[in-house]
């Protein structure tokens, strides 16, 4: 489809010169590794916290899931708002909840305390990714030069090596100082970004301009925004404890979603497009596929991750470096896709090589050797890398420019409903601990959701289109 954006003006950016440079990519590119490394770099931490504050695995899974909750719904609203009110006001106050965050464990001890932390750190970090893509694309309409394809992938890229390195760094962060650093960590790493988006993002005075004649209300679309939430709430609420038998939230879901089809039809500037999605086939594609390849990884990372140490008997820091490899392949993958136009063949490889992973997942056991304990979770570090940078760039090049950061928000929110689905799958099948045989048949359903993410990429045609941007 044909995208939208205004007449480009050469105009100063507060620092950061024209085209790309270091001082628009440093903070562009440090403010979405947060929530990836947030989100993979608690699997190690799920044993010793569960040992710690006596819960069982079914229960730990909670401070997963409540990253996941919060992110899912705060990632379109923080798009929304980067769209309205500009990407810096709204990355840089995302950041000072990020660092909050990071304390509350030490104020709030216990359980209650971690998982507040997770929530605050969801919504926190929520706000880097939407802002970093409206900051790029509202950079590239202000200079009058196209975002170059290394610049995307670079984002895609820093937010996959984060969530690979999540796993080992947790565990060295475990090993030397508690569970309790992997929310610490985020304090310092607050500071630097808000030191470095300060002085060096683009002035929200200078972006263009698309919907300030609209009363913000209208802009915003709060009613959209709370169906929304609402929807999204009770269905991942719903596959968290599928076991509870909760159907009336399922039921809940279904009735909020067609109110808020219903809403934003009639919307001036609706919160979910509902119409782009309905025209725009190759977006709503996206969505469905970042679902699909990030529920099989999760799966393999979470379940993975506890099997490790509960069943072959790695600690907490030695299960880290089992999945150091991954982050390893991963970032040389996702270099290599990024210098690259196309995007169908990547994604196509994406959903296929999954299958190989779950297949080789049947082979473990306890006595497993190493080296095949290393190679598993390096093999989902390809389709990670791959689906990352590749989905984005389809993203980026079928979205217009006035809706790019609602756009992104939903594109995570399809990543968060994955990652919900994963958890809910995981508490399921583990239960209070998990057994080689639960492993396996986490395997089968990552072959079964990676087949169907094959025949869905396969048949995909508009995947062979040009790059627009």
């Amino acid at each position: 489809m044909t995208t939208t954006a205004p007449v480009p003006t050469p105009a100063p950016t507060d620092g950061g010169g024209s085209g790309f440079g270091p001082k628009l990519l440093v903070p562009v590119l440090v403010g979405p590794l947060l929530n990836p490394i947030n989100t993979t770099m608690v699997s190690v931490a799920l044993a010793p916290i569960s040992r710690d504050l006596g819960i069982g695995a079914a229960q730990a899974i909670w401070l997963v899931a409540a990253l996941y909750l919060a992110s899912a719904v705060a990632q379109p609203t923080m798009g929304k708002l980067a769209d309205r009110f500009g990407p810096k006001k709204v990355f840089l106050t995302g950041l000072v909840i990020v660092g909050v965050a990071g304390i509350v464990p030490e104020l709030l001890t216990g359980f209650g305390g971690a998982v507040t932390a997770r929530v605050l750190i969801g919504i926190g970090t929520s706000s880097a990714y939407p802002a970093a893509l409206t900051t790029l694309r509202q950079h590239s309409a202000r200079i009058g030069e196209p975002t170059p394809p290394l610049v995307l992938g670079a984002l895609s890229i820093t937010s996959l090596v984060s969530a690979a390195a999540g796993p080992p760094l947790g565990g060295a962060l475990i090993a030397a100082f508690g569970w309790h650093a992997i929310f610490l960590v985020n304090v310092p790493l607050a500071v630097f970004g808000i030191v470095v988006s300060a002085l060096w993002l683009p002035s929200d005075r200078l972006r263009p301009r698309n919907d300030d004649d609209l009363p913000v209300l209208q802009a915003l679309d709060p009613v959209g925004m709370l169906l929304m939430t609402g929807t999204v709430s009770a269905l991942l609420v719903f596959l968290l404890d599928l076991s509870a038998g909760l159907w009336w939230l399922l039921g809940t879901a279904v009735v909020l979603l067609v109110a808020l089809v219903l809403w934003e039809l009639r919307a001036v500037k609706p919160f979910v497009d509902v119409r782009l999605l309905a025209r725009n086939g190759a977006l709503t594609r996206t969505y469905v596929r970042l679902f699909l390849v990030y529920l099989l990884a999760y799966t393999m990372t979470y379940g993975f991750s506890q099997w490790v140490q509960d069943v072959a008997g790695y600690s907490s820091d030695a299960a880290g470096s089992i999945q150091l490899p991954a982050a390893i392949v991963a970032g040389v993958a996702s270099f290599l896709v990024a210098r690259k136009t196309a995007v169908r063949g990547p994604l196509i490889a994406a959903a296929v090589v999954p299958i190989v992973g779950g297949l080789l997942l049947l082979l473990l056991d306890s006595g497993s050797p190493v080296g095949l304990l290393v190679l598993a979770p390096a093999l989902f570090g390809i389709p990670q890398a791959l689906a990352s940078v590749s989905n984005q760039a389809a993203l980026y090049r079928v979205v217009p420019a006035e809706y790019i950061g609602t756009a992104a928000g939903l594109s995570r929110t399809s990543v968060y409903i994955g990652a919900i689905g994963a958890s809910s799958l995981i508490g399921g099948v583990f239960g209070t601990a998990p057994t080689t045989p639960d492993l396996h048949v986490l395997a089968w359903v990552i072959v079964g959701v990676a087949v169907a993410a094959s025949v869905l990429t396969i048949a995909d045609r508009a995947l062979a289109g040009p790059r627009t941007h």
